[in-house]
């Protein structure tokens, strides 16, 4: 359509950032443009172009969404403190009850950082998070600190452990759970049967990408992230080093990738990875 248009107006130059690499468009435009006459010029600012349209090329190129794997961890490589052992689990369950996301954020990093990764999750269709940190979490997953759209809530729930009174089923916002039994929907709350459980990951994001959600933030536990990285399934990593130590309790995932970028966040330390590996 833009080619098209840019022919009926008689256009007579175009400069092309990078060529679409998705198979039914690739370059087909560039060769339209070129029988009319008209000069183009490719690959100006190339390697920004294609960062800023690596979620676009990642679920047309790898069928998945763009991953981003999101954690803090303490001076001395923590995640969290020891609470989520199977008794506190068990206990949550049975109460219907967990902690709230906003006293956690703190525990490791700034509100200066916490309201960063608000605006993060504006800019990403969906969100993710795993059984236990929605137990012991109760996190709402929105944008309350920043102003925007929240992203699609996703969390992996294969055993229904999850009890109704936690912020995720408010339906406030969209949700998928990924259970082994359920497969139903209503109100902005969907379950969706999961069929390979060994794959487990994979047919999450396969079943992610026939909803054309483009991309996704993954936001814990230390067992979904490392699965994740483990699996190779990853694009870039932000990790936040708070200025803080536990000396014990659940270390951090281990990750390997090229730092793209190190800053400073009041405090905290922000770490932007890239697998190199793909």
């Amino acid at each position: 359509p833009c080619a098209n248009f840019i022919v009926e107006h008689n256009i007579p130059r175009v400069v092309i950032g990078c060529v679409d690499s998705f198979s039914e468009v690739a370059g087909k435009g560039i060769e339209k443009l070129k029988n009319a006459g008209i000069e183009v010029v490719v690959g100006v600012l190339e390697k920004e172009s294609l960062e800023l349209n690596k979620r676009f090329f990642t679920f047309h190129n790898k069928k998945r969404p763009f991953v981003i794997l999101k954690w803090a961890e303490t001076k001395d490589g923590f995640i969290d403190l020891e609470r989520s052992n199977q008794k506190e689990v068990e206990r949550n369950e049975i109460a219907g009850q967990a902690r709230n996301d906003d006293k956690i954020d703190n525990w490791i990093t700034s509100p200066l950082s916490k309201q960063l990764v608000h605006k993060w999750r504006s800019e990403e269709t969906a969100i993710m998070v795993g059984t236990n940190t929605a137990l012991n979490d109760n996190p709402q997953l929105n944008v309350r600190e920043w102003k925007g759209k929240n992203p699609v809530r996703v969390v992996i729930d294969l055993h229904d452990r999850l009890p109704q009174t936690l912020h995720l089923f408010d339906k406030n916002t969209s949700t998928i759970i990924f259970s082994l039994s359920k497969q139903e929907e209503e109100n902005n709350l969907t379950f969706v049967k999961i069929k390979d459980s060994k794959n487990l990951l994979v047919e999450v994001l396969n079943e992610l990408y026939k909803r054309n959600i483009q991309s996704i933030i993954i936001e814990g536990g230390a067992t979904l992230l490392q699965s994740f990285i483990d699996q190779n399934l990853w694009d870039e990593a932000r990790v936040f080093v708070g200025n803080k130590k536990f000396e014990n309790g659940l270390k951090a995932p281990k990750i390997k990738g090229n730092l793209n970028s190190k800053e400073m966040i009041d405090v905290d330390t922000l770490k932007w990875i890239v697998n190199n590996r793909q």
